[in-house]
């Protein structure tokens, strides 16, 4: 049975115990996915990178993932979340630790696009928690496991920059320290695999096996991806979270770099300023995901759409507002403000997500959260280009955000699928009936 709180001090049930390890699997993906992205200012001096070339290994960090998270997704539904995370943690190490022995831009850049591929690990993560948690409180824990796990890349935009610091004292030389750096979230990652592989379980009712039962159940799910692919709900989702987590990845690629350039920012300051927007997702994330299970509450399905668009934007608007700030202080607290709801928006989105095919949970997630890298990609053209100024780029990117929003206008659930899901969560909430795990 699916669990119908999130009891965040019990780490008995086989629900909490998903919860906990996939948001501490997802923390250590972020951290190394992000990890290089604060001592980006060092390789730039070591490499002689172009601001284009900048922006290749920015676009190159979140392209991979875009392909990564369609293809994981469709894997949770055929072989279950458990087998999948520890694949890609033990596997996705390997070039968190191989990115050291880069050595000019070409090494670099290979290492960012292979180093992007642990970002679908966000699709196991909600994944997890969609298939352990009952209607009620679904939104609730995606939302925080996801929250609680992006705040790895505001970590590392904090961490990296002091661990180099502390290395640089120690008498390496700069080229030896990030390198070292980088040492350190991937060996957490390979620790995590471990961990998830003992201590989680694929659903409420365990494992899945090699019986034939499971095996002829897994040959059925070949098509999820197809059946979620036809369903235009989990694509106008998808184009929807491009603008939330979308943006989220594109600041925490260039935040450091921003205020160093334009404010002048030394590199240990800029890298704790651009930590403070992933801070947010401590608890921001979770947030829009209770938001979005009382919406659903008392609006159904299509209150938690509405209000993903309201969250979108106002992220707009403020990410405009905050592109024309010239005041670091006031710069600061704008980045705060639009971050808030970057952040919000983002768990709203996974607060919609189990509801729209639950035949095919996993690649519908898959498919949503590729949709927030296709995103950044498309953000990261914006930030490439000589000609065209970080500022202006930040303008274009709230306009697009704005217009984004209104997507949740074109929405549409069934009346059944209304009905069944505000059932389901009134059952899961008062207790009167059980929510059958999926």
């Amino acid at each position: 049975m699916k669990a119908k709180k999130l009891e965040l001090l019990n780490f008995r049930t086989p629900a909490m115990r998903a919860f906990h390890m996939t948001w501490l699997a997802f923390f250590v993906c972020f951290f190394g996915w992000f990890g290089v992205a604060p001592l980006t200012p060092l390789l730039r001096d070591e490499f002689h990178l172009s601001k284009a070339q900048l922006g290749n290994a920015m676009i190159a960090s979140v392209a991979a993932t875009v392909f990564a998270r369609l293809a994981i997704g469709w894997l949770c539904d055929r072989f279950g979340p458990r087998r999948v995370y520890v694949g890609l943690l033990a596997i996705g190490s390997l070039p968190v630790f191989g990115i050291g022995l880069a050595h000019g831009y070409t090494g670099f850049l290979i290492g960012r696009l292979l180093i992007g591929a642990i970002g679908a690990a966000f699709v196991i993560t909600q994944y997890h928690t969609s298939v352990m948690f009952a209607p009620n409180v679904v939104g609730t824990a995606n939302a925080t496991a996801a929250g609680w796990g992006n705040l790895g890349g505001g970590v590392a935009q904090v961490v990296m920059p002091l661990l180099v610091t502390g290395l640089l004292a120690l008498g390496c030389s700069t080229a030896h320290a990030w390198r070292l750096a980088m040492v350190v979230p991937a060996t957490l990652m390979l620790v995590l695999a471990v961990l998830y592989g003992k201590l989680t379980q694929d659903d409420p009712s365990g494992n899945r096996g090699t019986s034939s039962e499971n095996s002829r159940s897994e040959v059925r799910k070949v098509n999820t991806f197809l059946i979620a692919a036809r369903d235009p709900r989990a694509w106008a989702l998808a184009l929807m979270y491009g603008a939330c987590f979308g943006v989220e990845l594109t600041i925490h690629n260039v935040a450091a770099l921003y205020y160093r350039d334009r404010f002048g920012v030394g590199l240990a300051g800029a890298g704790l300023i651009a930590g403070s927007f992933g801070g947010l997702a401590l608890f921001a994330r979770a947030l829009g995901g209770i938001a979005g299970d009382r919406a659903g509450m008392r609006f159904g399905l299509k209150g938690r759409v509405s209000l993903l668009g309201i969250m979108l934007f106002a992220e707009g608007v403020l990410l405009a507002a905050f592109s024309q700030i010239g005041s670091l202080p006031l710069a600061v607290v704008a980045m705060i403000a639009f971050g808030l709801f970057v952040h919000m928006a983002a768990g709203a989105t996974y607060s919609v997500v189990p509801f729209v095919n639950r035949r095919a949970v996993g690649s519908v997630a898959g498919i949503v959260g590729a949709g927030g890298n296709a995103g950044a990609v498309l953000a990261g053209l914006l930030f490439r280009s000589e000609q065209l100024s970080t500022q202006t780029g930040l303008l274009c990117l709230g306009g697009a955000v704005i217009v984004s929003s209104g997507a949740s206008l074109l929405f549409r659930f069934e009346e059944t699928a209304e009905q069944t899901g505000r059932g389901e969560a009134e059952a899961s909430q008062t207790g009167h009936s059980a929510v059958p795990a999926e």
